[in-house]
C-alpha cells in the first residue's frame, strides 16, 4: 500500500496518524513512509523502496538494524518467557556491566523509557537533597514529563511557561530554563536561588536542537556551581551514552555527574532505560530509601538480553574508530560539497552522532540553531530523501550512523548530495 493510503487509514484510528509526533513530517512537511523491514543501515517502506537510514531509531540503533547476533540471543531468550515481575540474573549482569562501563555509576536502575529515566532521576534527586527547584536548558528535551515540558521565559524572575497543553503553571512553577552555554545566565541562577536548586539536568552534548556542543568554560563552570551548592548534576545521556564513545559524554568532557540516564543504545532497540549514579544517592530509591520508583516491565528480560549483546558487540576492538572515521568523512565530505556548490552551510560530529546546519557558523544555542536557514534544510531534506536517503525530518534533531554505514555507503550518500545541493534554491 502506498504511503498517501497507509497515512490516511492512520490518521483515522491514531492521533495525527503517528505515535511520536516527529514522525509525521510536520516539520517538512510531506507524508512519511512506512517501514515494514530494516536491516544494516537500511529501511525498506511499504512500495518496496530502499532507504540508507542516518536516523538510525533516533540514535537507538549503533550496531546495524536486525543484526544476527543480537537476533539470535533475543530469539533463544523468547522461550524462556517475556516478563516474569521477579528479580532475573539478566539484569544484574546488566547493572554490573553499565557500572564498569561508566565509573560514575556505582548503582543502577533499569526502566522502559527515556521519560521515565529523566522523571525518576529528578524525583531522586529532589528527595535526596530536600530542594525544589531544577534547572534545565533551553533546547534541550528530557522527555515528555510535566515540569520538563516548559520553554523558556523572558527571565529567571518570570521562570517559563507549559510548552504543552493539559499541563497546569503549577508544574513548572519550580523549573529554571536557562540558555545553554550561557555561563553568566548559569551564576546568576545560583546566585539568585544558591540554597534551593536540587538539580541541574543536561544533555551533554545536545541533540534535540541538532548537534551542539558544550562549550568547556560552560561545563566546568556547571559542575562547579553543582558541587559548591550541593546541587545533583544530572547527565542526561539517553542519546548519547554510548553514542559517542563507550564511556559515552562525560568521558569525552572529563566531567563527573552525580546522576546518569540511559537509553536507547541500552535497550539496541528494545524498550529499555535507566538511571544510575552515586551509591549514597541512590540508596535513596526504595525499597530501601523514602524515594518510590517501580515498574512492572522494568528490567524486562528481552530488552536486557538485547542490551547485554549491543553492549558486548560495542566493546569489540576498533569499533568506536570506524564510526568517527565514517562520521568525519561524512560530515568533511557535505561542507566539501556545500562550499563548492556555493551554499552557506556547517556540519559537527561526535562519535556516532552528527549535525548539520543551513548557517555561517556552527550553533552554540538554541538561538543560534534556530537562525539557520529552514527553506534550505526542507528542500534538502526532500531533495535526499527522493533519492533514498533518510536524514532527520527535522532541522532541530541530530543525526546518527551505525556500524553499518561503510565508506562505500558513505560515498554514495555524498554523491546523492551533491546533487541535491545543486538544486538548491
Amino acid at each position: 500500500m502506498n504511503k498517501e493510503k497507509n497515512f490516511e487509514i492512520a490518521k483515522q484510528y491514531i492521533p495525527g496518524g503517528v505515535n511520536s509526533p516527529v514522525r509525521s513530517f510536520n516539520s517538512v512537511g510531506g507524508t512519511p513512509f512506512f517501514t515494514t523491514k530494516a536491516k544494516d543501515c537500511y529501511l525498506y517502506d511499504s512500495e518496496g523502496k530502499k532507504y540508507t537510514d542516518y536516523v538510525s531509531s533516533w540514535g537507538a540503533n549503533i550496531v546495524g538494524h536486525a543484526n544476527e547476533y543480537v537476533i539470535e540471543k533475543v530469539s533463544n531468550a523468547l522461550h524462556n518467557g517475556f516478563s516474569f515481575g521477579t528479580p532475573t540474573e539478566l539484569e544484574v549482569e546488566f547493572a554490573r556491566q553499565i557500572c564498569n562501563l561508566m565509573p560514575s555509576i556505582e548503582k543502577f536502575r533499569a526502566v522502559s523509557s527515556g521519560t521515565e529515566s529523566v522523571m525518576s532521576a529528578i524525583r531522586l534527586a529532589r528527595g535526596y537533597t530536600g530542594k525544589k527547584y531544577i534547572i534545565k536548558f533551553n533546547g534541550c528535551y528530557h522527555g515528555h514529563s510535566d515540569c520538563l515540558l516548559i520553554k523558556a521565559g523572558s527571565g529567571l524572575q518570570t521562570f517559563g511557561n507549559p510548552s504543552s497543553a493539559g499541563i497546569p503553571e503549577e508544574a513548572v512553577r519550580h523549573t529554571l530554563v536557562l540558555e545553554y552555554n550561557d555561563v553568566t545566565g548559569l551564576e546568576d541562577a545560583f546566585k539568585l536561588y544558591a540554597d534551593e536548586i536540587a538539580c541541574v539536568v543536561i544533555e551533554p552534548f545536545a541533540g534535540n536542537m541538532n548537534l551542539v556542543r558544550p562549550q568547556e568554560n560552560f561545563i566546568t563552570k556547571l559542575r562547579e556551581l553543582c558541587t559548591s551548592h550541593k546541587s545533583v548534576l544530572i547527565f542526561d545521556e539517553v542519546m548519547t551514552g554510548f553514542r559517542v564513545a563507550l564511556g559515552s559524554a562525560q568521558s569525552l568532557l572529563g566531567i563527573t555527574p552525580d546522576l546518569t540516564t540511559l537509553g536507547k543504545i541500552i535497550g539496541g532497540g528494545m524498550p529499555l532505560a535507566g538511571f544510575g549514579g552515586k551509591k549514597e544517592i541512590m540508596d535513596c530509591l526504595a525499597p530501601i530509601g523514602g524515594v518510590y520508583q517501580a515498574g512492572t516491565l522494568s528490567g524486562n528480560p528481552l530488552a536486557v538480553t538485547a542490551g547485554l549483546a549491543n553492549l558486548e558487540l560495542i566493546q569489540k576492538d576498533g569499533f568506536y574508530e570506524n564510526i568517527n572515521a565514517r562520521n568525519k568523512q561524512l560530515t568533511d565530505g557535505l561542507v566539501n560539497i556545500a562550499k563548492k556548490a556555493n551554499i552557506t552551510f556547517n556540519a559537527d560530529y561526535v562519535g556516532g552522532m552528527f549535525g548539520f546546519y543551513f548557517a555561517e557558523n556552527i550553533p552554540v544555542s538554541f538561538e543560534e540553531v534556530k537562525d539557520a536557514n529552514l527553506d534550505l534544510f526542507k528542500q534538502f531534506f526532500h531533495l535526499m530523501l527522493d533519492d533514498g536517503i533518510f536524514l532527520s525530518p527535522s532541522m532541530y534533531e541530530a543525526g546518527f550512523i551505525c556500524a553499518s554505514h561503510s565508506e562505500e555507503v558513505i560515498n554514495e550518500t555524498l554523491f546523492k548530495a551533491e546533487k541535491a545541493f545543486a538544486k538548491l534554491k
